[in-house]
């Protein structure tokens, strides 16, 4: 039994549902809007699977990338030391965020070969049913939803339906832009909705950890070790092994730094959907980071000319699809918290320091949006290492050698809409980057 405490007036705060139902729902909507930006964007560079490259390869270096990434931003962010300390509090979520880890590694590998087969515009809405696996697992496990009111549950289903009949209305789209080779057309579907299920599946470690209080920058570095060690079991039980890999990593050497540049675009999209997470719930942040669905096909249709040989009804077939499914995750965002809601949430906590072993009312605390208290409140910044500044040196030096042989794919590209929508992701990267810095301090 956990030991009765007597919990600071910031303590009592961030547990008070009401607290819960207001404090923290901004800035999570806020972040999963951000989130949707940047993981759209992060998919472009596997269009790169329609060139010739081996869908295992590509996926390959857009994990690199995101190795990277997930060493580099939390470091810079908060340094060595917090990480470290983070997890020494929580040790055992290390195990959890390998096994997330393993299965983002899998979900992404499926849809590159989702990608090949179907396109970007049309793969991107069919893997997003992992909202719907999201919900399932957030309701199941972690009393999200519990004790909402009967307009939130409605939004939920509705949004719910709507998912599952854009999803159904884009699959048979893409079977009928695909009729020469519907083998291939039914198979990108199946990898599509299948690396959905890993993907609405691998929240179930992101909610434990957060319920738990652990910092996301430090889960992520944790997180990345299931990705790499997943990826060289499959390039070791995949036909050809290590030398097959090693050939392909070398014919595609000049888009190696496309790839990897991609995968460090995916964490910082993923960031923003592990704050999601942790201040909404899954419930809630994977529908609204399904807005991703958008950017996916505008990447599609306006930089690499996806649908531009098909007829003007097709063409409104898909934007409605996707408009139905963006309808749906916006209804289920739209359901806001209510205070029995968040009571629930507060026992799934306590239920987590029993398991753990962890202080309830300071686990409690760092569910609390600390931008709300004087600037005083803050703990100190932490000092930067040597081994830190080592680990940014390196990161950019990978990048700047596969730069070197960088050369712009042999693709029919928009260069004027690429900009454009890149000028757009940087502005909501600051946007929402300065909000969450002002709110938490990415704590």
């Amino acid at each position: 039994m956990t030991p009765d405490i007597v919990p600071s007036p910031q303590q009592q705060r961030a547990s008070d549902p009401q607290f819960a139902s207001t404090g923290r729902f901004g800035l999570g909507i806020v972040c999963a809007l951000a989130a949707g930006a940047w993981l759209g964007a992060a998919e472009a560079p596997a269009r790169l699977a329609t060139s010739g490259f081996a869908p295992f390869a590509i996926s390959f270096c857009m994990v690199g990338g995101v190795f990277l990434a997930r060493w580099t931003l939390p470091i810079a962010a908060k340094g060595t030391r917090s990480v470290v300390r983070d997890l020494r509090q929580r040790p055992h979520l290390m195990i959890w965020a390998i096994v997330a880890g393993g299965l983002w590694a899998v979900a992404n590998t499926l849809t590159i070969f989702a990608i090949r087969d179907v396109g970007l515009s049309i793969a991107f809405p069919l893997w997003n049913t992992n909202s719907l696996i999201g919900i399932f697992w957030g309701w199941a496990l972690f009393h999200e939803l519990r004790g909402a009111s009967t307009r939130s549950w409605l939004r939920v289903a509705g949004g719910a339906a709507a998912i599952v009949l854009g999803s159904v209305l884009l699959s048979a789209l893409s079977v009928r832009t695909m009729a020469a080779t519907p083998g291939r057309a039914f198979a990108g579907i199946a990898a599509a909705l299948g690396a959905g299920v890993l993907w609405g599946t691998m929240y179930v470690p992101y909610r434990k950890a957060y319920l738990s209080g652990i910092n996301p920058l430090s889960f992520v570095t944790i997180f990345t070790f299931g990705e790499l060690g997943t990826m060289f079991l499959l390039a070791a039980v995949l036909p050809g092994g290590f030398p097959a890999l090693g050939h392909q990593l070398t014919a595609m050497r000049s888009s190696v730094f496309w790839l990897l540049l991609g995968g460090f675009c995916w964490v910082i999209g993923d960031l923003f959907q592990q704050y999601a997470t942790k201040y909404v719930g899954i419930s809630r942040a994977i529908p609204l980071s399904n807005t991703n669905q958008l950017w996916g096909f505008a990447w599609g249709v306006l930089v690499f000319g996806e649908l531009a040989t098909t007829h003007g009804s097709v063409r409104l077939m898909a934007l409605g699809a996707s408009a139905i499914t963006v309808l749906g995750a916006m209804l289920i965002a739209g359901a806001t918290v209510s205070p029995a809601e968040s009571a629930s949430t507060v026992r799934a906590i306590r239920r987590e320091c029993d398991r753990y072993g962890m202080d309830v009312a300071a686990t409690l605390q760092t569910q609390e949006v600390q931008g709300i208290d004087p600037p005083g409140e803050f703990a100190p910044a932490n000092h930067r290492s040597w081994f830190d500044y080592l680990v940014l040196l390196a990161a950019v030096a990978v990048f700047v050698w596969f730069a070197r042989f960088v050369r712009v794919p042999q693709a029919a590209l928009s260069i004027p809409a690429a900009l454009v929508l890149t000028a757009i992701m940087i502005a909501v990267l600051c946007g929402a980057g300065w909000l969450l810095w002002k709110k938490t301090r990415f704590d």
